[in-house]
């Protein structure tokens, strides 16, 4: 007769299992990006995902770590392109890449050790130093993919974009905000949301906790609470507020709910933690959507978040057996 030891139990999956999982995870929200954009797209993922990879091997080689490609900065790549315009220059995508990698994740200490979420910390920097190039969304299929190559490549002037690039919901109902628009809501709920878009992020989130690759308490807690957050405004004075369903059917908000804030390095570990972290998310959001000067709070309210996370983990912890505290 054959007898084993312990441990039975297999180990938790690998860094780099975990990072090409949630990658997968990001496809189908690409897919519809490159169909959107005319395949235009593809060439900042690509001028990311190179300097994302490049500026992770330097940073392991002048603090003499091995280089091991774990998807992390493949992943940060990812979510940086998903985040800006299609037509964001090719030197802001690049320097986004310099900051998330080098200040935002290996100034820390590399994987595990960032406090912040890099893609979001590099986000927040060119939303506060570009604005305007950030303020410039095409609609689907506006343009072609060699016009916008062109733009990307600084090749043809940004003021071609001027009478072909549009407001996203967001930022139309911050502008009708500021300008005292009694009827900003009415304006904000009629322009075309992308639901394909929104519909492929909760496709992978539902299949990321599906896989238990993350914890189902954080997006529910969040869209629940941005839900409930919403909607007494919008009871109360619905021509000045939009309605739950807008802030919900973002694509933003499908992708901080299930690929932002759910990250195990800059998150809560224990479980209150995470529901009190998504809720305080979620309001923060509310809140700078509805007066704030920026039109979509996630990045900030992510960062803001990260902060807070270390000070939650530390007051949710679950009483150990057999002790009062």
């Amino acid at each position: 007769m054959s007898t084993t030891h312990s441990p039975y139990a297999h180990g938790p999956a690998s860094v780099r299992a975990t990072m090409f999982r949630v990658l997968a995870a990001l496809v189908p929200a690409l897919a519809v990006l490159v169909w959107y954009s005319q395949g235009a797209i593809l060439l900042p993922l690509v001028l990311s995902s190179a300097a994302c990879l490049a500026l992770e091997a330097v940073c392991l080689k002048l603090r003499a770590r091995p280089w091991r490609n774990d998807g992390s900065a493949l992943l940060t790549a990812w979510l940086l392109t998903l985040c800006l315009p299609v037509v964001t220059p090719w030197w802001l995508v690049l320097t986004t890449a310099l900051i998330a990698i080098v200040f935002a994740k290996h100034l820390y200490g590399g994987l595990g050790q960032n406090p912040f979420n890099p893609a979001m910390a590099a986000f927040c920097v060119a939303i506060v130093a570009a604005p305007g190039i950030m303020a410039q969304h095409l609609p689907p299929h506006a343009m072609s993919t060699l016009e916008q190559i062109r733009i990307i490549l600084g090749l043809d002037a940004r003021e071609v974009l001027d009478g072909i690039a549009s407001a996203t919901p967001l930022n139309a109902l911050s502008n009708a905000l500021h300008h005292d628009d009694t009827h900003a809501a009415d304006f904000a709920d009629t322009l075309a949301t992308p639901l394909a878009l929104i519909c492929a992020y909760a496709l992978g989130g539902l299949w990321l906790v599906r896989a238990r690759i993350i914890d189902w308490r954080t997006p529910l807690v969040f869209l629940a609470t941005l839900f409930l957050l919403a909607t007494l405004p919008w009871w109360i004075a619905p021509a000045r507020y939009p309605s739950p369903l807008f802030h919900l059917l973002h694509p933003s908000t499908m992708l901080a709910a299930f690929f932002i804030l759910t990250d195990p390095v800059t998150g809560c570990t224990t479980a209150r933690g995470k529901c009190l972290l998504a809720a305080c998310a979620a309001l923060i959001v509310w809140l700078i959507r509805s007066h704030g000067a920026y039109p979509d709070g996630i990045a900030f309210s992510v960062l803001l978040m990260n902060f807070c996370a270390p000070f939650i983990d530390l007051h949710t912890q679950p009483k150990a057996f057999g002790h009062e505290r």
